[in-house]
């Protein structure tokens, strides 16, 4: 996948907020880039009013062009305040955090009314999806205004995220996990909430659209189960570790006592608790073999 940095932006002049649109952090994570394409198309042909401005911006991109997850570390690792701060390059990462963090100052040195960001992601499990939050400044009310399942305690666990910095500067909004990898569920569970993203913070009307958008169908059919997680243990990979998954488990599977999850350098890895399994990892990328989670 070849993509510009900015993927698009639609605006029709209205007094509002920005909706800061990020996909493609992960390079083998396309999903959400398709999603915004199609948004953008849509916006474009049908040029409904909206208040204030949405704008899709590309992640990794070398990583997309090569469908690789990271060129040299994990982008969603990249986003500490040091790092933002510091004018020496360490990475190719380093480089696209630059480059998207100038795209977001020249947009949020604009006038609007409010800053939103929402980061699209998938899992590399079969998932249903769900939003993961930081519950600073109002992100936690704002996150549950959407009908999908909710993390919360992301932040406590791992630092350097793009939300996580997002966050911090004040700006309201929540990462978007919308199934597996490369399945089609996904692009169609992005397309929907962002969708809804437009709704609720761009006063979109939906009824003004070509046709109303079905992928808001299948998000809205589960308001109804709505639950909120909070992550309570990740399981840390370091780079010599030999780690491979048990097969069979998704996000949100229940997990018991003894259960055997993995094996790690030759050795079983057991559950301590009657809980849930959150991200395991079935790739060979990545430094989180898997997380914990239990409802609150």
């Amino acid at each position: 996948m070849d993509v510009e940095r900015i993927i698009g932006s639609y605006t029709t002049n209205k007094a509002g907020p920005l909706l800061f649109v990020t996909a493609g952090i992960h390079g083998n994570e396309p999903s959400g880039i398709i999603a915004l394409q199609k948004v953008f198309k849509e916006l474009n042909a049908s040029q409904p009013e909206i208040k204030g401005t949405i704008v899709g911006v590309t992640g990794n991109k070398l990583a997309l062009r090569k469908s690789v997850r990271y060129i040299d570390e994990d982008l969603n690792r990249t986003w500490t305040e040091a790092n933002v701060k510091s004018k020496v390059p360490t990475s190719h990462e380093y480089t696209e955090m630059q480059a998207i963090i100038k795209v977001l100052h020249s947009y949020i040195q604009r006038k609007h009314t409010k800053n939103y960001f929402l980061d699209c992601h998938t899992t590399s499990s079969e998932s249903l999806p769900y939003i993961s939050v930081q519950d600073v400044n109002d992100n936690n009310v704002w996150a549950h205004r959407f009908p999908t399942y909710i993390i919360k305690g992301f932040s406590d666990i791992i630092t350097g995220d793009i939300d996580h910095y997002l966050s911090r500067i004040g700006m309201t909004g929540f990462v978007f996990e919308a199934g597996q990898h490369l399945s089609n569920h996904s692009i169609k569970n992005h397309e929907g909430i962002l969708w809804l993203a437009l709704k609720e913070a761009c006063n979109l009307n939906l009824q003004k659209l070509s046709s109303y958008p079905q992928s808001i169908h299948s998000l809205n059919d589960n308001i109804s189960k709505q639950k909120t997680f909070k992550i309570i243990y990740r399981h840390a990979l370091k780079e010599e570790d030999e780690f491979k998954m048990v097969a069979g488990f998704e996000n949100f599977s229940k997990i018991e006592t003894g259960q055997l999850l993995a094996l790690q350098n030759g050795k079983k890895v057991l559950s301590k608790w009657n809980a849930y399994i959150f991200m395991p990892l079935y790739q060979t990328q990545g430094n989180d073999a898997f997380f914990i989670i239990d409802q609150v």
